[in-house]
């Protein structure tokens, strides 16, 4: 059991406890949603509901449990590592691989090939996402840091939180974007209508950003840069919906009718990794170019242009 102490400032004053915390401490809304819900987190020694706004001056105490043996089977997966040394991984996880075990999803995961590659994962994230710092959709490609410490675990989500790290990646998007760049800054929450999507909506939901840069125009689609300020649940796929250029095959957020291109899944690529190296605290940057399915949908494109 680890404990870990903090006094609120008048900055947090009047937040939800769980987004006051997540903003101090290292953990997401929904992990201390979790402590509370458990009875790990007490405020002034007392418990208190998810609800709860904090005030300031009041005294938090969470005991945080030790992580739960992972009952994950190690699986060879062939990853595709990047580069590892003794803190971190990064690894391109490729289209259709699911990054950690759910219902309907307990193997094939990059989870069971991490656990097959190395048995020193961080166990912060605790039963079902050892090492796992962030995540990209199952049907996105590309570049994804893990820690293998919880030392480095703590680093890397810390750099998370203080927007630190860079988070590029490469899209194709139906309709032709005039302008060559600009930023999306709409917050993201839970679709009321359809549960299992996100939109924009200020209900309960979370401030996000986007950048977007033009590299290229076809007939009657555009192919992207996206860099990312903020994280949440289908960003980039749900702002580019937003202002009109959903991504290519995106089968949750793009138009019904599937276009005719060589690809199952999103055309969307985590093209660019770079942080601070937990230990030596050196800015480390990586890329992967893009897949296959997604170079065959440029060239298609480009043959249309005539």
């Amino acid at each position: 059991m680890t404990k870990h102490e903090t006094v609120i400032t008048e900055e947090y004053q009047g937040q939800r406890i769980d987004k006051a915390l997540a903003g101090i401490m290292t953990f997401s809304r929904s992990q201390i949603q979790q402590f509370i819900d458990e009875g790990h987190l007490k405020v002034n020694g007392s418990d208190v509901k998810n609800k709860y706004k904090v005030q300031t001056g009041d005294r938090i105490t969470l005991e945080e449990p030790e992580p739960e043996e992972l009952d994950v089977t190690p699986e060879n997966l062939d990853l595709n590592i990047v580069y590892e040394d003794q803190d971190v991984i990064v690894v391109n996880k490729p289209r259709g691989m699911v990054v950690h075990p759910a219902p309907g999803h307990t193997g094939g995961t990059l989870v069971n090939g991490l656990m097959y590659h190395c048995s020193d994962l961080s166990g912060i994230n605790g039963v079902v996402r050892p090492g796992i710092v962030h995540r990209i959709d199952k049907d996105t490609s590309g570049l994804l840091m893990v820690a293998k410490n919880d030392q480095a675990h703590e680093s890397l989500v810390s750099q998370l939180k203080a927007k630190t790290t860079k988070r590029e990646y490469r899209a194709i998007v139906h309709g032709i974007i005039s302008h060559d760049s600009g930023t999306i800054d709409a917050p993201i929450g839970r679709d009321t209508d359809e549960r299992q999507n996100m939109t924009v909506t200020e209900k309960n939901s979370r401030d996000a950003v986007t950048h977007f840069h033009v590299m290229e125009r076809f007939k009657n689609h555009t192919y992207v840069t996206c860099e990312l300020e903020t994280g949440r649940t289908h960003q980039i796929r749900v702002h580019m919906k937003y202002i009109g250029y959903p991504i290519l095959a995106d089968p949750k957020y793009g138009p019904r009718k599937k276009a005719p291109y060589p690809i199952d899944g999103q055309a969307l690529h985590a093209a660019v990794l770079g942080f601070k190296h937990p230990r030596t605290g050196e800015f480390m940057s990586f890329e992967a170019p893009i897949p296959e399915d997604m170079e065959a949908c440029l060239e298609q494109l480009k043959k249309e242009m005539g």
